[in-house]
Order: C-alpha cells, then sequence, then structure tokens
C-alpha cells in the first residue's frame, strides 16, 4: 500500500466523518428541536429555525452560479478555439 493511497484514505475518512457530522446536526436541529421546549438548554447550540431553510438555499444559490460560471467559461474557450482553427485554415 503506498503513501498516496494511505492519503486517500485518510482524506475520504475525513470527509466521512465531516459530511455524517453535518447531516446529524442539521436532521437534530429540523427535525427533533422543534419538539422541545425553546426554555431547553438545547436551543442554545444550534441557531434560529429559519436559518435551516436560508442556508441550504444560499448553497445551492452559490453552488449554481459556480457551476454556471465553469460552464460558461468553458464554452466560451472552446468557441475561442473553434473560432481559431476556422481563421488558421482559411488563411491556408
Amino acid at each position: 500500500m503506498g503513501a498516496g493511497n494511505l492519503l486517500d484514505r485518510l482524506v475520504g475518512f475525513a470527509m466521512l466523518i465531516v459530511s455524517s457530522t453535518v447531516f446529524t446536526y442539521y436532521t437534530v436541529w429540523t427535525l427533533l428541536m422543534p419538539f422541545v421546549d425553546d426554555s431547553h438548554f438545547l436551543h442554545s447550540l444550534f441557531p434560529p429555525r429559519v436559518w435551516a431553510i436560508r442556508i441550504p438555499v444560499i448553497l445551492l444559490l452559490l453552488g449554481g452560479a459556480v457551476v454556471g460560471s465553469f460552464l460558461s467559461v468553458v464554452m466560451i474557450r472552446s468557441n475561442r478555439k473553434k473560432a481559431l482553427k476556422a481563421r488558421a485554415k482559411k488563411a491556408s
């Protein structure tokens, strides 16, 4: 087993732990906390419930903007290459 393989496993394990923790926290926050009394100390561990909708919406909008920007850049570069090839073909 090489060093690269070990690093890949370590990074994968870290990503699994982080994603599991975020999933558990969000699930408890959105599905269980509405049934806990508002004066309970557990409410101090979570932001207001309105952010349970705002955060995913913001992340989806940002992700869509990043993907759209990436696709736009790729399409623009591809069209530029095609135009350069066409000009080179006309010149020769």
